[in-house]
């Protein structure tokens, strides 16, 4: 079977690799013995990999007179590239080790959008207060987006929600959050604390798009109560959704909100049981750098503590009128 270009040249770079070095210390030094005496290598097998590699090229790279060396034309074009090389796998090197470095290593940390505002940082925070040294690089997503970028080696460990249930990944719960039923401050329901979801069937809903973790978690919860959402708008953020609810647009099934916003009530449902997991995962078999190690770690330490815990802000006390003689 012939090969390809790709293959072709790839075939010719297995084959050159290993002499890259062996090839840059024989013509910085143009002596084939100081050059062995460097690399601490026999100058026998530093003499045959130099034939093999012009051998392989088809090209002189040097002109000899005995164990002294001199580049031909061609040695200077080939070192050129040869010593670029060499720089670039160094610097490769380099950036892996400073990233595995215990101490100062790096973690690709993904999570749900949701969990950005307050839970993430908090996290990071408590931990870096052991660890001050590590740097992370942080990438917000929906679930099975994170899922995807784990198996492609893009992402150390996420945290998602609900846990994937897939053979090549680990996934641990960690903890659970509450799911409210956002209405309108006008809502006919908005004087309400409590309410059954299926109470609900017959609103408008606006969700997340398909594919989001709490879209199915909502569309799961709505079965449960016996009905299917008729759902107005579908979008890719839990406070957008709220404040379309404030607009009036529907009622939606979400987290609660890092900062309480105006124009909503939150309402704790009560049947089913309106909850989601939040968890950690990451892929099997795949060995851990020390910082991801001690990062991960930390977070299946939090078990049952990772979400902070939310209140709904207290109603105003009503005013009393300042007239003397009126009832407030």
């Amino acid at each position: 079977m012939s090969m390809n270009r790709y293959e072709e040249d790839m075939a010719v770079t297995a084959l050159l690799a290993p002499r890259l070095a062996y090839f840059a210390a024989v013509a910085r030094h143009e002596h084939v013995t100081r050059a062995a005496h460097e690399l601490g290598v026999p100058q026998s097998t530093l003499s045959r990999a130099m034939v093999r590699l012009e051998q392989d090229l088809g090209v002189a790279l040097f002109a000899r007179t005995g164990r002294t060396v001199a580049l031909t034309t061609a040695g200077r074009t080939f070192l050129a590239s040869a010593e670029k090389a060499l720089a670039e796998i160094a610097r490769a090197a380099g950036s892996v080790q400073h990233d595995a470095d215990a101490a100062h290593g790096k973690v690709a940390f993904g999570f749900l959008h949701t969990l950005g505002p307050e839970t993430v940082p908090g996290l990071i925070r408590a931990f870096r207060a052991d660890h001050p040294g590590v740097r992370f690089s942080l990438v917000q997503n929906y679930g099975e987006a994170m899922l995807e970028r784990l198996r492609a080696g893009e992402l150390d460990l996420c945290l998602t929600s609900p846990l994937p249930d897939a053979p090549d990944l680990v996934a641990r719960r960690l903890d659970e959050q509450r799911l409210r039923l956002v209405v309108p401050d006008d809502h006919r329901l908005a004087t309400r604390k409590r309410i059954r979801l299926a109470e609900a069937a017959e609103e408008t809903f606006v969700t997340l798009e398909p594919g989001y973790g709490l879209r199915r978690i909502t569309d799961d919860l709505c079965a449960e109560a016996g009905f299917t959402p008729r759902v107005a708008f579908e979008g890719e953020e839990a406070e957008t959704l709220r404040g379309l609810v404030a607009a009036g647009l529907g009622v939606a099934l979400l987290p609660p909100p890092a900062v309480p916003r105006p124009g909503v009530v939150e309402l704790t449902v009560t049947a089913p049981r309106a909850v989601r997991e939040i968890g950690v995962a990451w892929l099997e078999g795949h060995p851990d750098t020390p910082p991801v190690d001690r990062f991960k770690r930390f977070l299946l330490s939090r078990r049952g503590r990772l979400i902070p815990e939310w209140h709904a802000p207290a109603q105003e006390a009503p005013v009393a009128d300042p007239r003397p003689g009126t009832a407030s």
